[in-house]
């Protein structure tokens, strides 16, 4: 899968193993990077990882 895939709400949601809603709900809150493409919002796959990355080295480090 190339590293410029570019997710939707229930991509994202089925790779990180989370709910739609609760895709929605991180999304509309910031906490997960991500851009609106008209109404819809996108996940880019490399941002995701590099995000999931980041939240290891927190927990890893102790920061929360």
């Amino acid at each position: 899968m190339p590293e410029d895939n570019v997710f939707t709400v229930q991509e994202v949601a089925t790779y990180l193993r989370m709910k739609p809603v609760t895709i929605y709900k991180h999304a509309k809150a910031g906490k997960l990077p991500c851009f609106k493409v008209g109404a819809n919002w996108r996940f880019k796959k490399s941002t995701i990882d590099g995000w999931i990355a980041r939240q290891e080295d927190k927990e890893n480090n102790g920061s929360k």
